[in-house]
């Protein structure tokens, strides 16, 4: 891949601002690194989009809050989505504004979901959240939300969208569509994403960021297992799917790989790649311009998907 343009001015003043913050890998007490990481969505989310209604719900079991588009599409649908943070941070009010904007922009329902992190809860704990989620959303979440069941997307971003990825595989026979933003993809970080990034000084995130990330998360778990790295699973049969990725990002060749690997399996999809953005724009609406971008292609596939 040839170099990308340099990184959008928009994004370097957000990053210049961030300084300290560590990106993703936060500071080392954990309580204090989930607060730096909520602090900056909040900071750089922008304006929360007004939505016709919210929910607390609990889905499978697991925590989760629904928001019903200000304008509906006519049959609604939902997209089920999956937080990121390197599956140790994040949570529902972090990804507030970025769920909100995706259900006006869709029309669809969007339903978050509050998965359990590690280090308290390693894999393959949020794994076994996220296929209770996605199970919920297809069999009583319809009759709970007024949603068709017909018409169900499971999303999310980086380690979300790891575990979009993981969850759509024992459903995807079920699943209308997959939306992915920067997953990761494949836990044994040789892409040539992550050697370009090794020692560069670009802000966001980092091959070592991502290194105490996987630690944390998998604790000794086996790095090819698919339900760790779904690019190593068996592409075949799996939904539709949208796959968006940031240029200057060790996950831009994850989410590329498996782009290719569906469609390899004779998979439709819709690749598009941010040539100057970063990984975790998706969060910054309040300061990037092309977040509103990246969430509008996101809305209109879903809305076409769906339709």
């Amino acid at each position: 891949m040839s170099a990308p343009p340099a990184i959008h001015p928009q994004v370097a003043a957000l990053l210049k601002q961030m300084e300290g913050d560590d990106g993703e890998a936060g500071p080392p007490e954990l309580a204090a690194m989930r607060a730096s990481y909520l602090d900056a969505a909040l900071r750089f989310g922008g304006a929360s989009e007004p939505v016709a209604e919210t929910r607390e719900v609990l889905a499978g079991g697991v925590p989760a809050r629904s928001y019903r588009p200000s304008v509906a599409a006519e049959p609604l649908g939902v997209i089920v989505w999956l937080h990121g943070g390197g599956w140790v941070m994040g949570d529902l009010d972090g990804f507030d504004h970025v769920c909100r904007a995706l259900a006006n922009a869709s029309g669809q329902m969007v339903v978050s979901i509050g998965y359990r992190l590690a280090p308290e809860h390693p894999f393959p704990a949020p794994v076994e959240d996220a296929r209770a989620a996605v199970g919920w959303a297809l069999d009583d979440g319809p009759a709970q939300l007024g949603y068709d069941a017909a018409r169900v997307i499971v999303g999310g971003d980086s380690a979300g969208g790891n575990l979009a990825a993981v969850a759509a595989r024992g459903a995807a026979d079920r699943l209308a569509g997959l939306l992915l933003v920067y997953p990761v993809t494949d836990a044994a970080m040789e892409t040539a994403s992550y050697r370009e990034a090794a020692g560069a000084d670009v802000g966001g995130l980092t091959p070592d960021s991502m290194e105490a990330c996987f630690s944390a998360y998998l604790q000794g778990a086996d790095v090819g297992d698919p339900d760790v790295s779904p690019l190593r699973a068996d592409a075949a049969g799996m939904p539709p799917a949208f796959v968006a990725v940031a240029a200057h990002d060790v996950l831009r060749e994850d989410g590329v790989a498996f782009a290719a690997a569906l469609q390899g399996a004779d998979v439709d999809v819709e690749l598009q790649c941010y040539e100057d953005m970063v990984h975790g724009f998706l969060r910054w609406g309040g300061m990037v311009d092309r977040t509103h971008e990246l969430i509008g292609a996101m809305g209109e596939w879903s809305r076409a998907r769906l339709a």
